[in-house]
């Protein structure tokens, strides 16, 4: 079943890239106490998530934060090293990227995907929300992974 506006998220661990290299934090690590904006897509570096998606995020962010957010997550089942390339690689690095490597987020959220068809595997369906200490706010799911509108920056923007 998909998690449901009001819902607190569920409690798994994700990978995050330091400086000292890959660290283990919990859901609670990351949005306890916090209003964050979570973004999750199919995978780092695919077209839609890469030119459509994640830019808008990154021009938009200063306006989100003003919104009274304290961060910006990007979430995908990818390992925490693709995450950080990709961060680097779109001129990312003021939003927190969190490795969703196993899908084990994706899959408690019932928002997985099956992309085997494309050669993906498990993958995240693409979505945004808004989350206040740890509790679901907002939720925008694409209807197919390859549009980027109901979950972009600037209708998120919208409901803040």
């Amino acid at each position: 079943m998909t998690i449901q506006v009001g819902e607190r998220l569920p409690q798994v661990t994700f990978r995050v890239m330091t400086a000292d290299g890959p660290v283990a934090k919990t859901t609670d690590d990351l949005f306890k106490g916090r209003k964050v904006v979570l973004v999750a897509v199919p995978g780092a570096f695919t077209p839609t998530c890469h030119r459509n998606h994640l830019p808008g995020y990154v021009q938009k962010l200063d306006e989100i934060k003003a919104k009274g957010v304290d961060a910006v997550l990007v979430t995908a089942v990818n390992d925490v090293f693709v995450l950080d390339a990709w961060a680097k690689a779109a001129g990312a690095e003021n939003i927190e990227f969190i490795s969703d490597g196993n899908g084990d987020f994706a899959k408690a959220l019932g928002l997985a995907m099956d992309g085997s068809g494309f050669g993906l595997g498990l993958r995240s369906q693409r979505y945004s929300m808004l989350v206040d200490d740890g509790v679901v706010k907002v939720l925008n799911v694409e209807d197919t992974p390859s549009k980027a509108q109901v979950s972009g920056a600037e209708n998120l923007l919208k409901s803040l």
